[in-house]
């Protein structure tokens, strides 16, 4: 689409949302916001509580659409998609990492980590299941962990195992909800570098809500929310 970037994965201009409070009012959560993210590059939103990020992340995310504005998703513009296209595009394209790691229980380290692969629009056989599978313990460091159960690990073995999670379906953007929230500082700076590893190696897009000011300094762009408005603190081009 003329005028983005290659490099640009999604574009918003002039973002609004509100929100249906129990007393029938309107509360607006986010405020004429505009960014650009692009491929390969890491930011970061921080403000305070009640600030807005939670809103935009998930619109940023495609599990929220009642939003005013233009959001465009490699060049579509989303508005235009039906809800199951919609659907679609997510689970193939973006990857979640939450605070709480969102780990099913009663699931093995390595089934937890099919889940996306079973759900993905592409079929793949049980032999490429397990061959994506392994790969991606490799690469977080879990090998020996593949059929351990989530109460078993630690909390940032966990958030390792959710971060293989999100890289299950090789997806373009990986959206983060305070990824080291629960986790001791150290765990949260190991965390922080496997996340930043898989981006420059992927050329994927990293997002991230964080309320730790050093988490979010790992990051390219740093984006502040305050009252719904966003705006760019730190853009290391």
């Amino acid at each position: 689409m003329k005028g983005i970037s290659e490099k640009t994965l999604i574009k918003i201009k002039d973002l609004k949302a509100s929100v249906k409070l129990n007393n029938g009012d309107m509360l607006t959560t986010v405020t004429n916001a505009n960014m650009e993210l692009q491929r390969g590059r890491s930011y970061a939103i921080v403000g305070k509580s009640g600030s807005g990020k939670t809103s935009l992340i998930s619109i940023i995310g495609l599990l929220n659409r009642e939003y005013e504005g233009e959001y465009l998703y490699d060049g579509i513009s989303i508005s235009a998609l039906k809800d199951r296209d919609l659907s679609i595009l997510r689970a193939n394209n973006i990857g979640f990492v939450f605070q709480n790691y969102s780990l099913i229980k009663h699931l093995r380290v390595w089934e937890n980590i099919e889940l996306p692969l079973l759900y993905a629009k592409k079929s793949f056989t049980a032999k490429q299941r397990h061959e994506i599978i392994i790969g991606l313990l490799k690469s977080v460091g879990l090998e020996s962990k593949e059929n351990d159960y989530p109460i078993n690990l630690s909390g940032g073995e966990q958030q390792r195992v959710a971060i293989a999670r999100a890289l299950a379906v090789s997806p373009e953007a990986i959206l983060c909800d305070e990824p080291t929230g629960a986790l001791d500082k150290k765990t949260g700076t190991q965390i922080m570098e496997l996340l930043h590893s898989v981006v420059k190696e992927n050329g994927i897009m990293l997002l991230l809500v964080t309320h730790d000011p050093d988490i979010a300094d790992t990051c390219d762009t740093i984006f502040e929310m305050d009252g719904g408005r966003i705006t760019c603190a730190k853009n290391d081009t």
